[in-house]
C-alpha cells in the first residue's frame, strides 16, 4: 500500500520553489541519493562561507594536496582527488593565474610537471583552512555533534572503499 504524503514522513519528502513538497519515493531509503542532497547541501554552505576567499571545493582539495605533497605530479593529484585531467589542467591554470600554485619539471620524468603552492598559496591556504574549520566544519559540527562528525567522516571512508 502507497503511503499518502500526510503519512509520509518529513524524510520522505523534498519543498520545491512554489512551497509544495514532492513525495520522494524510493530515493528517501537510497544511500546514493542521500549522499548526494548531503554533498550539495555542504558543498554550498563551502562556497557561501568561503566567497570572501574565491575558493571551490575542487580548488581547496588541490591546494591541500599540494601543500601535503609536494611535488606530485599533475596526473598524480587528479587522479587521487578523482578530478579529469582536461577539468584538473583548467583549475590548475586559474591557480597558477593566481600565484597559489607552481608547476615545474618533475625531477626524476621531464616529461611531466612536478607542483608546489607557492609562498602566497602556502599563506592562503593557511588563511583559507583557518576560515574553513571556524566558519564551515564548526557548522557542520553543529548540526551532527563532534561523534556524529567522526561516525560520519568513518561511515563514508567506508563507501569510499568500494570504489
Amino acid at each position: 500500500m502507497k503511503p499518502t504524503a500526510s503519512k509520509a514522513s518529513a524524510a520522505e519528502d523534498r519543498p520545491v520553489g512554489d512551497g509544495t513538497s514532492v513525495h520522494l519515493g524510493p530515493l528517501a531509503e537510497l544511500v546514493g541519493y542521500s549522499l548526494r542532497r548531503a554533498q550539495l547541501a555542504v558543498f554550498q554552505d563551502f562556497i557561501v562561507k568561503m566567497k570572501d576567499f574565491a575558493l571551490r571545493p575542487a580548488q581547496f582539495s588541490v591546494l591541500a594536496i599540494i601543500q601535503a605533497n609536494p611535488g606530485l605530479k599533475q596526473s598524480q593529484v587528479s587522479e587521487a582527488l578523482g578530478i579529469n585531467r582536461a577539468n584538473f589542467v583548467a583549475l590548475l591554470d586559474e591557480l597558477e593565474h593566481r600565484n597559489l600554485a607552481r608547476r615545474a619539471p618533475s625531477p626524476d620524468d621531464r616529461r611531466s610537471n612536478a607542483l608546489y603552492l607557492t609562498p602566497q598559496g602556502e599563506a592562503f591556504l593557511a588563511e583559507a583552512l583557518q576560515h574553513l574549520q571556524t566558519k564551515h566544519e564548526r557548522r557542520l559540527e553543529e548540526v551532527l555533534g563532534e561523534t556524529g562528525k567522526r561516525q560520519l567522516l568513518d561511515l563514508l571512508q567506508k563507501l569510499a572503499s568500494l570504489g
